[in-house]
This record gives structure tokens, sequence and C-alpha cells, in this order.
């Protein structure tokens, strides 16, 4: 397993092996790429939030969603990492990895674990995405495998497609 570096990314987007859609440089990082919120919903409010910025309030689960889209090819994996701005602060991310094969935006779990109010800007980075390359190609990447949330786009909370 290798990690991409951002001379690697580049170069994935230029060939359109990796897909990142509204792609901003100053996401960019030595080995990964910053993901930034399009939304947010807070636990109990039905009501996302996708301008401006959210209060969350202490001890409160909240979830966002990514402006960027994302393409895996079937030879690379991701890693998800909090942003330690956040993780100053006192929010604690629910993340998982990004499969092989995997398209749509990212659904990601956060929690105020502080006992103070975090205010998060919509559009503001959240986590870091870090490319790993897999030994070799997947013989069936997400899309074929389960798939539950291929294609997403906003907070998904339940599987596309099914009810």
């Amino acid at each position: 397993m290798a990690i991409l570096s951002d001379e690697d990314l580049m170069q994935g987007m230029m060939t359109g092996t990796i897909g990142i859609s509204d792609f901003s440089e100053r996401g960019l990082t030595p080995n990964g790429y910053d993901l930034r919120i399009a939304q947010i919903s807070i636990s109990g409010d039905p009501a996302a939030i996708e301008k401006g910025i959210a209060v969350i309030p202490p001890k409160t689960m909240f979830y966002v969603s990514t402006v960027e889209r994302i393409r895996m090819p079937d030879d690379l994996c991701a890693s998800l990492w909090m942003r330690t701005t956040w993780i100053r602060k006192g929010i604690i991310g629910a993340f998982g990895k990004i499969d092989a094969g995997f398209e749509g935006t990212l659904t990601l779990g956060g929690y105020n674990a502080s006992g103070e109010p975090v205010e998060i800007p919509i559009g503001e980075r959240f986590c870091q995405m870090v490319f790993e390359t897999l030994s070799s190609a997947s013989a069936k990447n997400y899309a074929k495998r389960s798939g539950h949330y291929q294609g997403q786009t906003g907070i998904t909370l339940k599987p596309v497609g099914k009810d």
C-alpha cells in the first residue's frame, strides 16, 4: 500500500482515473485533499443548513454532506481524517473508508463533545481524504459488492434506492 502525494492526485485527476468535482486548489494537501461542507443536519432538526454558519449545540450529533462528488477507481481507496481545527474545538468525527469504485458525495457523522456550542461555516474544509493504492484492482468494486450509497447526493442516512 502506498499513499498518493499531491502530484499523484493531480496526475490522477488529469488522466480521469480519479474524480473530484468542484475541486479547489485550497483543499490540496501534500498527501491528500480536504473535503468541504455542503450541508449540515443537526440531530433533532429536520432542516439541513446549506448557507451561513451551523451552530452545533454541546453534546450533539450532526451529519455533513460534502461539496465534492468523489469517483474512485478500482485500484484506490481513501481514508478520512478529521481536520485538527475541528478536533481542537471538541468535534469528533465518525468516518469510514471510501471504497474502490465508489461514486457520490459523502455523508459524514460528527459529534460536538465539548460543553460549548461550535460554529461550523458551510463551505469550510471538514476532513482530509488520503488516497491509498490497493495491491491490485478489486475483483468486485463497491458498486458491484454492495453499493448501498452509490451515487448518493447530499446527506444520505438510508441506503440509496432502499426503503
